[in-house]
C-alpha cells in the first residue's frame, strides 16, 4: 500500500481518533477525482471492494477496505472494530 492509499483508507476507517479503533468503512469518489485511480488500484491489489455508483452516492463509486487492507492502514496501537471487519472476513466483497 502506497503511502497515498494508507492515507485514503485510514480517512476511510475513521482514523486517527482518540479511542484507535476503526468506526467506518466507506469512501465515495468518482471518475476523474484524483483519488479515484487509488482506490482503483487497491481494488486491483485486493485491500479494497467497489461497489458502482448509484443515486445514493450522487453517482459516485462507492468504496471500503477488505480486512486485509484495513489491516495494512492501522498504525501500531490501532485495532480493528470487528463489528465491521470480522475475523471470517465474511465483509470482504
Amino acid at each position: 500500500m502506497t503511502p497515498e492509499q494508507k492515507a485514503l483508507a485510514r480517512h476511510a476507517i475513521g482514523l486517527p481518533n482518540k479511542r484507535k479503533m476503526t468506526y467506518r468503512n466507506h469512501f465515495v469518489t468518482g471518475e476523474g477525482s484524483l483519488d479515484h485511480p487509488a482506490w482503483m488500484q487497491m481494488v486491483s491489489d485486493g485491500n479494497a471492494w467497489r461497489r458502482n455508483g448509484s443515486p445514493l452516492t450522487g453517482g459516485d463509486d462507492l468504496f471500503g477496505l477488505t480486512r486485509a487492507g484495513a489491516e495494512l492502514a492501522l498504525n501500531k496501537g490501532e485495532r480493528l472494530c470487528l463489528e465491521d471487519f470480522p475475523k471470517d472476513h465474511s465483509n470482504d466483497r
